[in-house]
This record gives C-alpha cells, sequence and structure tokens, in this order.
C-alpha cells in the first residue's frame, strides 16, 4: 500500500478539500515570523510572541514527528453582495458564519491520527493542530504545495483560491512528502513582472503578478507592504482580539463589520471562480448573514450566548461584539438607532457606553446629541461622564462641560 497516498485520500474522505505531506524539520518562514513579531505587529496577541520558539521547529510539539500532514477546508460562500454592502446591517466575516471551524477540523483529524495509527500498529497520539497550536500553519501549507502566499498574506490555492482553514497532524511515521511549489527565476523576456510566480508540482503556476487589489481597498491600510500585514490595523484584529476600545480614528473605517474581515479576499481574482463549501456543517446560520443592527444593538448577554452558539462569534465575547456593533451603528448614522445606544450608553459596561456615547455623536440630524447632552447633566459616573463629554467634543460641541 501507498501509505502517504492512502493518508491523503483518508483526508479527504473526512471531509477536508486538500491534504499534502512536509517532512518534520525548521519551519519555513520562521525567521519572517520573528521579524513580523519584533515589530510588534501582533499588537495585543502576546501569546503570538510566546509561541514564537516553539514555532521554530514543530518537533518541540512531538519530539517523535516525522511528517506533517497538511490538510485544508474550503468556507466559500455565495452571498448576495447587496445585502452586505446594507449600512443598515452588520457583516461578519465568512468563516464565522457556520459552525466554529475549530472543532469540525480537530474532530476530522484526531479521526484521521486514529486510522493512521491502526494502519501501521503504533499505539501513541500524533498532535494535531488548528490555529491554537504553535505552528505555522500557512508557511507549512506552502511548503506542502497546497498554495502560495498572495499578497493579502494569505495562501492561495491555484483552484479554490484564498477560502481556505488550515490545519495539520504532526506524526512520527516517515510518509514521502509532497514537492514545494519551486520560484520562477526572473525571466529577462518580461521585465514588466512585479511579483513572484511559484510552480506547482502539476505544472499549474501562481501568482499575483502587478495586481493591488487587496493592498487598495484595505480601508485601514493594515497591509503596509505585499505579504506584510499589521495586524493592529486589521479589522479583524479590531473587532476580534482587540480588547480595549477601538482607536478612535480607525472606528469610522470599519463600516459595518461587527466581526472580521472579508475586504482583502472578496475583491482577489483568485477567488472569482471558487466553489461554495460542500462541508454541510459551514453552511451558514440565516440569523448570522448581515442581520439588522437593530436587531444586534437589542441582544443581552444571554440571547448573543444563545444566538451565536457554536460560532467563531463566541470569541469576541458580547461585550466585545457589542462594542463592534456600536462602531457599525454609528457609521449607519441613522436616528433609529439612537434609543438602543442611549440604553447602552446608561446600562451596559464602560468600554460599550464609551463606543455607544461615540456612536450617538454621530448619528444624523444631530439625533444623538440632546441624549448626550441629557446625559451629562444626571451621569454620576465619572468614566461614563468622561465618554459622553468627549463624543460631544469631538463632534464640534465646545460648550464647557
Amino acid at each position: 500500500m501507498n501509505l502517504a497516498r492512502a493518508v491523503k485520500e483518508r483526508a479527504l474522505a473526512l471531509g477536508f478539500d486538500l491534504a499534502a505531506i512536509a517532512p518534520a524539520g525548521p519551519s519555513p518562514d520562521w525567521e519572517r515570523y520573528r521579524v513580523w513579531i519584533e515589530r510588534g505587529w501582533a499588537g495585543e496577541m502576546g501569546y503570538l510572541e510566546r509561541h514564537l520558539e516553539p514555532k521554530r521547529d514543530p518537533r518541540a510539539l512531538l519530539p517523535e514527528a516525522r511528517s506533517l500532514i497538511l490538510v485544508a477546508l474550503n468556507y466559500a460562500q455565495q452571498l448576495d453582495p447587496a445585502l452586505l454592502e446594507d449600512p443598515s446591517r452588520g457583516r461578519i466575516a465568512i468563516y464565522a458564519l457556520g459552525r466554529d471551524y475549530h472543532k469540525i477540523m480537530r474532530k476530522a483529524l484526531i479521526e484521521l491520527d486514529r486510522w493512521l495509527a491502526a494502519q501501521t500498529g503504533r499505539s501513541t497520539r500524533g498532535r494535531v493542530f488548528v490555529d491554537s497550536a504553535p505552528v505555522l500553519e500557512r508557511s507549512w501549507a506552502a511548503r506542502a504545495g497546497l498554495g502560495f502566499i498572495g499578497k493579502n498574506a494569505c495562501l492561495i490555492h491555484p483552484e479554490l483560491g484564498s477560502w481556505l482553514f488550515l490545519g495539520g497532524l504532526l506524526v512520527p511515521e516517515v510518509l514521502p512528502p509532497d514537492p514545494p511549489p519551486s520560484l520562477l527565476p526572473p525571466d529577462e523576456t518580461a521585465p514588466g513582472r512585479s511579483d513572484f510566480v511559484w510552480r506547482f508540482e502539476d505544472g499549474r503556476t501562481g501568482t499575483c503578478g502587478r495586481c493591488t487589489r487587496c493592498l487598495d481597498v484595505c480601508p485601514t491600510d493594515a497591509l503596509v507592504a505585499p505579504r506584510q500585514l499589521d495586524a493592529r490595523l486589521c479589522i479583524s484584529y479590531l473587532t476580534i482580539e482587540q480588547r480595549g476600545p477601538i482607536p478612535i480614528e480607525l472606528r469610522p473605517k470599519l463600516g459595518n463589520w461587527v466581526f472580521g474581515c472579508d475586504l482583502c479576499q472578496d475583491v482577489c481574482p483568485w477567488n472569482r471562480r471558487t466553489r461554495p463549501a460542500s462541508h454541510p456543517q459551514l453552511q451558514p446560520h440565516p440569523d448570522r448573514i448581515a442581520p439588522p443592527l437593530l436587531d444586534l444593538l437589542a441582544l443581552d448577554e444571554t440571547a448573543f450566548r444563545h444566538r451565536f452558539a457554536g460560532s467563531p462569534v463566541m470569541r469576541a465575547k458580547w461585550e466585545g461584539f457589542m462594542r463592534n456593533v456600536c462602531v457599525a451603528a454609528g457609521n449607519w448614522g441613522d436616528p433609529a438607532a439612537a434609543e438602543l445606544l442611549h440604553r447602552h450608553l446608561w446600562h451596559s459596561p464602560l468600554p460599550v457606553a464609551e463606543h455607544a456615547a461615540w456612536a450617538l455623536a454621530r448619528l444624523r440630524d444631530g439625533a444623538g446629541i440632546a441624549l448626550l447632552e441629557e446625559a451629562v447633566k444626571h451621569v454620576r459616573e465619572s468614566e461614563r461622564k468622561r465618554f459622553v463629554v468627549q463624543a460631544l467634543l469631538e463632534c464640534g460641541k465646545s460648550r464647557n462641560y
């Protein structure tokens, strides 16, 4: 039996869309990752710095590892653009519309490990990694030939594009590795070529060429250069990882995003012909496709947990999610949000109240100004009052409060 081929066939049978094998050893691209961390571009994600040394070599997680089995799961969806772009609705990144992919992939990878152990007779367990373990999944996936790194810093497969969840399995078996894509040398006959070109084993090539759509579309300029992402400016980071207030100067740029962001993938030409995800647990939940902001503003913690149970949205927690929704409501600017924002200003925890005050100041026709001026007279809590005053000053009210 060709064990490597059987492993990949088994991975596909378990629901993955791609599978490949790489030899265990020093991590590809680790030096670039180290520089990225040292620049401070990870922001508040301190766990990434703690994982720096373990990511140097995956054998730190499993000393007996000899192979990495890399897998990818397609999560692309076809959604109505008019619905997503409606400013009265909150936009949630496509990957979070279905069930949490960590659970889906971990379960399948554990099953793959059990199957492989049964074939080889080993009694020990392999090590599964899906984001949570200190492994550079994207770099290893590129090393195994699953795609190339695009200017949007995502792994791009020539057929499936970049809508891919990545994960894998460290195992002690020595499995023949798949060849990585080869980097083509500069072509002297085409001096205008402005980006790398990778050739895969099957003869296909992948490149971003002269395209800069992803860099151009990012409203916060988080993609500071091709393949270089300053996470501190990324909407996904701001709406998920950042626990403190969203910087005031960045709030208008978030538009109606309330969890994550897809802009740099939406515009990628490699994603024009991708097929929708076939995995049943990745199908979008109706309540998560561009839900009305007024509905989201009305959610208390219990309703939030009920609505988003089993979804990656839970990572933001109610407080972080409601902070994001307040920002989206401020960017919408419709006076219809005034009453709910006013309620958050008075009764929600301070991080939410701060963003609710900011949003009230941005409502059209001054609809929130009277509510802020009323609040500044009666709020007794010093921090809550400070948010109100700050919001009034930012909208041009120079009166001494």
